[in-house]
């Protein structure tokens, strides 16, 4: 199955999308990502063996979802298009459903058949299916936390990027790893012994999309890829086949762009930088000083120089009901407890956080003056605050 040619294009697709171009040696592929993924997946699932055998059949049972587990995480990435994520938003589609065609395409069916494992079981712990038959496996493959997938790509995009924030005790937290009953049905949680490793996981995703996954640089050119990607397909409509959709990868954007005049098209082509940063405000709920902001910019320059970019990622999934559990579990004396309760860091990182950023066009503003416009009403909101608590 892994020479089969939609999993082949992974090798034309950049994990990290457009980060390169912020972090010059984030060069690698999704078909890199989807091989670590089934390498951790295969240990975390390991150990859930070692640890809980009870919660499992006879071997040929353990087999099968250990073969299960491996397949659905070397395809866990198949659906994506050229870029990644940046390209959902021109097409219209999510991978996710990308996903459900290309494993009804006859060499993933036939390579599923080799391996014994069923398409339908393996589509289940992809797309996250609640009526899954194998919820742990679900779990270890589309989270929402414990996530091979995750465990891979925090450690593989901050090597390649540099940024040693993103490291966690990868070792520890997979040792650590337990399953539980809840609800009747089997979670992924960890053992005591594992808190401290679960805390840096949770801190790495965090450092990771503020210092990488939403860096400046990275959010102007997925932009400028959008405006690309418009004029490349004017009727995304044609990439809805699948085969017209897998002729797509970055190289091939790429080199479409190569005789293509288009402002866009020559700022992704030779870097150059369309928008600058005025100013930034990372994890803030309280929207009134970016607003502000935001207005006062819109005032001065007009609205088709300004870009407002407003971005959110849950760090720790909370509880969304009862016998719905979307948090980790830890084994302590007195029974399994909410992460939350076991960490205060894991408490105050629980919920979304929030980057939001304000750009303007360099071409027709004077950038300097957009900071200072900033600048000034950031200060005169810390005036008044200093002033209320007085």
């Amino acid at each position: 199955m892994l020479d089969a040619a939609p999993l082949q294009r992974l090798r034309r697709l950049r994990q990290l999308g457009l980060a390169y171009l912020a972090f010059p040696s984030a060069e690698h592929s999704r078909f890199t990502h989807a091989l670590g993924a089934l390498a951790v997946g295969t240990r975390a699932f390991d150990e859930l063996v070692r640890s809980g055998p009870q919660f499992f059949g006879n071997k040929r049972d353990v087999a099968y979802q250990r073969r299960l587990v491996r397949a659905a995480l070397l395809l866990h990435d198949v659906g994506h298009g050229p870029f990644s994520h940046a390209c959902e938003a021109v097409l219209g589609v999510r991978h996710e459903s990308r996903t459900a065609q290309l494993l009804a395409l006859e060499p993933l069916q036939r390579g599923l058949a080799d391996l014994d494992v069923s398409p339908g079981d393996a589509l289940g712990l992809i797309l996250g299916d609640p009526e899954s038959a194998y919820p742990a496996l679900r779990e270890l493959v589309s989270g929402p936390n414990l996530d091979a997938d995750r465990m891979d790509y925090l450690q593989r995009d901050a090597y390649f990027t540099g940024v040693a924030s993103g490291r966690y005790d990868a070792e520890q937290l997979i040792a650590s790893l337990r399953l539980f009953e809840r609800g009747g049905r089997l979670a992924v949680g960890i053992d005591a012994r594992g808190v401290v490793a679960l805390e840096s996981f949770v801190m790495a995703r965090y450092m990771m999309f503020a210092s990488v996954y939403f860096h400046h640089t990275t959010r102007i050119f997925e932009r400028v890829l959008q405006d690309v990607l418009h004029e490349l397909w004017p009727d995304p409509r044609a990439l809805d086949p699948v085969d017209a959709f897998l002729r797509w990868d970055d190289f091939r954007v790429l080199d479409a762009v190569s005789d293509t005049e288009s402002a866009s098209a020559r700022a992704l082509r030779e870097r150059i930088v369309p928008y600058a940063l005025a100013a930034e405000f990372n994890a803030e709920k309280d929207l009134r000083v970016f607003e502000a902001c935001d207005a006062a910019l819109r005032a001065r320059f007009g609205d088709d120089n300004v870009w407002a970019d407003e971005q959110a990622q849950v760090m720790h999934r909370l509880p969304l009901g009862i016998g719905d559990d979307r948090t980790v579990w830890v084994a302590t004396p007195a029974g399994a407890v909410d992460a939350r309760e076991a960490s205060d860091l894991i408490a105050k990182l629980s919920g979304s956080a929030y980057w939001r950023k304000l750009f303007v066009r360099r071409a027709t503003v004077d950038v300097p003056e957009a900071r200072r416009i900033c600048a000034s009403i950031v200060a005169g909101n810390r005036r008044e605050t200093l002033k209320a608590g007085l």
